[in-house]
């Protein structure tokens, strides 16, 4: 290898792309149609040649936020259950899930492109979902918070539904009402 290839980027660089990424991210869930490059370049306050010397591509960029994203969901449901209650835990997890599907918008049509060229492997990143989603139940019925009978699948396909009549962005107080509902509905009945 060249010893160029050998060295870690440098602290200014990682934080540019890390900058990048969170700005990025932002401007996904704000938009409601695809942003250009230019205009993230621009939200971040870095040239557009910076934002290319990190994500040579607009699918590249697309990547680096949605494997972050993916990341922070399956991350987020340990980090959340060594802090909180299991049931606590679901509920702080279902407002993460929330935010995934809403940076999702601003990208979609890359996004879909991209897991039908298999450039994304949707079905990896559902799997990772669902183990995320079983982390915290498993930990729930174990702490006799979360009912026994409901699996990952049931409540990631609730989660999807909640999140298509109401949107994120668009309807926070209804979603957060339904998050609730469906919370009501993951704890063990009285006696």
């Amino acid at each position: 290898m060249a010893e160029a290839e050998m060295r870690a980027p440098r602290a200014d660089a990682t934080r540019n792309r890390e900058q990048l990424l969170a700005v990025a991210t932002r401007v996904f869930v704000t938009a409601d149609a695809e942003p250009s490059m230019r205009a993230i370049a621009r939200e971040a306050g870095v040239g557009i040649a910076t934002l290319y010397r990190h994500f040579p591509t607009r699918e590249s960029l697309v990547d680096a936020v949605y494997r972050d994203q993916v990341v922070r969901l399956t991350t987020g449901a340990r980090e959340l259950l060594a802090r909180v209650p299991p049931a606590a835990a679901m509920r702080r997890w279902m407002d993460l899930f929330g935010d995934w599907i809403a940076t999702k918008s601003g990208m979609l049509d890359t996004l879909l492109a991209m897991i039908e060229s298999g450039e994304i492997a949707h079905a990896q990143t559902r799997t990772e979902l669902l183990a995320a989603i079983t982390t915290i139940l498993d930990a729930g019925r174990a702490a006799g918070d979360l009912r026994s009978d409901v699996t990952a699948e049931d409540l990631a396909a609730a989660l999807i539904g909640i999140f298509t009549v109401a949107p994120r962005r668009e309807q926070e107080a209804k979603a957060g009402r339904l998050l609730n509902l469906l919370m009501d509905g993951l704890r063990p009945p009285p006696g």
